[in-house]
Parts: C-alpha cells; sequence; structure tokens
C-alpha cells in the first residue's frame, strides 16, 4: 500500500476535526445516551431559571402575577438549551460537509493562503462512512430537538402574549 503524503495540517483533517469535536465537552454531548444527553440539557435550563426568575422579578407587573412571572422565566431560560443546541448542530454540520467533500480546503499558515486538496478514493470512503453512519443520525436528532424545542418556545410567548392582554 502506498503511502499517501498529506499537505493539510493535521488539526484540518476531517477525521482529526472529527475526533477532536467528539472529545470535547459541550458539542460531544450527542453521543452520550439519550437520557443523559436530555438530563444535561434539563440541567442547563435549570440551572438558568433561578438567573431568569430573579431579572423577571425586576418587573413591577410580573412581581404581582406569580403565574406570569413563572412563565416567562420558564420560557426566557430556555434560551441557553436552544443555544446549546444549536452550537452543537453547527459544529456537527461543518464536519459533516468537510467529511462528505471531496477535497479538503486547508489553510497552510493563514487566512491569506488557502490551498485545495483532493482526498484520496480510501481516505473519502471512510469519510463517508463517519459522516453517514455517526454524524448524520446526530444532525437528525440534533435538529429533531431543535424544532421541538421553538415549537414549546413559540406556543409559550404565544400563551404570555394572549394571556398579557
Amino acid at each position: 500500500m502506498d503511502k499517501i503524503i498529506c499537505p493539510v495540517p493535521p488539526n484540518q483533517r476531517p477525521l482529526n476535526e472529527f475526533n477532536s469535536i467528539r472529545n470535547s465537552w459541550i458539542i460531544s454531548w450527542p453521543f452520550l445516551k439519550r437520557k443523559t444527553f436530555y438530563m444535561k440539557l434539563i440541567l442547563s435550563w435549570l440551572l438558568v431559571t433561578p438567573i431568569s426568575l430573579t431579572i423577571s422579578y425586576g418587573s413591577d407587573y410580573l412581581k404581582n402575577n406569580i403565574f406570569e412571572l413563572s412563565i416567562v422565566s420558564f420560557t426566557a431560560s430556555f434560551a441557553v438549551p436552544m443555544l446549546l443546541l444549536t452550537r452543537q448542530w453547527l459544529s456537527w454540520v461543518y464536519v459533516y460537509k468537510r467529511l462528505n467533500s471531496e477535497s479538503i480546503e486547508y489553510e497552510e499558515s493563514g487566512w491569506y493562503d488557502g490551498q485545495v486538496w483532493e482526498k484520496p478514493i480510501d481516505w473519502r470512503a471512510k469519510d463517508l462512512l463517519i459522516a453517514q453512519y455517526q454524524i448524520k443520525p446526530i444532525l437528525n436528532h440534533l435538529e429533531l430537538i431543535i424544532i421541538l424545542l421553538i415549537s414549546v418556545i413559540i406556543f409559550l410567548l404565544l400563551f404570555i402574549f394572549l394571556g398579557i392582554n
């Protein structure tokens, strides 16, 4: 087997980028068991809720309406899990596109010297397998959760708007 000389710096190779974010703290959550993943999202929501309650309590109107104060605070605190999910989704989409690509765009020393290198067939096959069987299910799962969370937020916002007016 021929030794392939790759001009792409190791940290910019799609497979290494995949391994890097797979081992990162927040971005790797979708690889956890579903129960653990959901618990981390719920925990992130619950940790922000007291801060949101404190901020919302500053409103004279909400201070006198505990039910609406709670709904507004819970809705506002959904921002943190939403941001976490969006960050995860963006990272996985980036790596998915890099693994699916037939070539690798890379920079040797800075943004001004971009190059393109065609992947060998065996690299491409391995990258496609990882993209389709490891990353695509994660992207589908994250998209479903994001859509569900956006739906909940819209429902709560409508409830708040119709309840206050």
